[in-house]
């Protein structure tokens, strides 16, 4: 398969700044209350709506339509779907199959244009993808791939450079180790976060430990932890408490994992037992890193970095894509977003008005 590597990272705050504040059209009541894009005037929408065709409705059904990545992520993919003259219905599955389905039907009896989504269980993906082909409506997934038994992809996709990404939060947290003379530590451990069940995220936990354990390869490896969780920062907490408590001998402690949510959950686990001074979290979104730093400061929170990479340009660019499957033409099956790691210092400088 072709991949081709977004370049618009930087660019996200941009998609925001044009937005302002109002409540999305939502499925069966989900409710939800996103930013929305600035009013077009009639004659520029109604000339952009030609470039798509006859107007319509295009859904945004998201696992978790509750997290801050989902929502910023609804959000772009709002503007741009409006700015082709269209409405956009944002839809949160709750993390519940059942939901999902529901939300994909919903979308299909209301002739919906098209479909970007990220599904809360892939071995449902051939299930989505055959009933919106019968349909004749076009899907594209973000983030969370829609792929067959084998882990291939059978829709177009949207989402990070997870191996990548894992390998730069990697690195960091390698060179901070060394920087503190931490690689030679026995009191010192690593946690890596993980998300087994997802595809998107295995890859991230592997870059992680490849390429912590390259550039640390005396570190001894029974001092390097793996822990379980649904992506929730609740069992992020709980999954990442089991491990610190288990482990007492371990004083101090590196963690990074596979989504934002774990590694707040794990700072708070950090917290609730006294470990956080000695501590190091690398985040992986840096959405909620922000705010631990805005609101706390760069010597009040063990989140020491982040991985930033945009909501918007992956939401953004769902919707480019699914205006391509709109329009006939062939896509590329894959669009990765690379990241950059931010730390206090540095974080609204590259993030932007996503800083804020």
């Amino acid at each position: 398969m072709k991949k081709r590597i977004l370049t618009a990272l930087l660019v996200a705050a941009m998609t925001m700044s044009a937005t302002a504040c109002s409540a999305v059209s939502t499925d069966d009541g989900a409710a939800s209350a996103e930013p929305k894009a600035e009013t077009k005037t009639e004659t520029e929408s109604t000339t952009e709506a030609t470039t798509s065709g006859e107007a319509g409705v295009v859904y945004g059904i998201y696992k978790a339509g509750d997290q801050t990545w989902f929502i910023d992520e609804g959000a772009a993919a709002q503007a741009a779907v409006e700015a082709n003259g269209d409405t956009f219905t944002y839809v949160d599955a709750k993390m519940s199959p059942e939901e999902y389905l529901k939300a994909i039907d919903n979308a299909i009896a209301n002739n919906a244009k098209g479909i970007v989504t990220c599904i809360p269980d892939q071995t449902m993906s051939q299930a989505v993808v055959d009933k919106c082909k019968e349909a004749n409506i076009p899907i594209v997934a973000a983030d969370d791939a829609l792929q067959d038994g084998n882990g291939d992809k059978i829709a177009p996709w949207v989402g990070i450079n997870a191996y990548v990404i894992g390998q730069a939060n990697g690195d960091w947290i390698a060179n901070y180790a060394k920087e503190n003379g931490l690689d030679s530590d026995e009191e010192c451990g690593l946690l890596i976060m993980t998300m087994d069940t997802v595809s998107s995220c295995v890859p991230r936990a592997e870059g992680e430990y490849d390429n912590f354990t390259a550039a640390l390869p005396n570190f001894d490896t029974n001092r390097i932890f793996k822990a379980d969780y649904d992506g929730t920062t609740e069992k992020g907490n709980t999954a990442a408490a089991a491990i610190f408590t288990a482990h007492p001998e371990i004083k101090k402690w590196l963690v990074t994992g596979a989504n934002e949510e774990g590694t707040i959950g794990a700072c708070r686990a950090l917290e609730s037992a006294g470990l956080d001074k000695d501590a190091c979290v690398v985040g992986l979104g840096a959405y909620m890193a922000k705010d631990e730093w805005n609101n706390k400061g760069a010597d009040g929170t063990c989140m020491k970095a982040a991985a930033y990479f945009s909501s918007d340009s992956v939401g953004k660019g769902s919707v480019d894509v699914l205006y391509q499957l709109i329009a006939g033409a062939d896509v590329e099956m894959e669009t990765a977003v690379d990241a950059v790691v931010v730390t206090p210092d540095t974080y609204k400088d590259v993030m932007g008005k996503a800083a804020e």
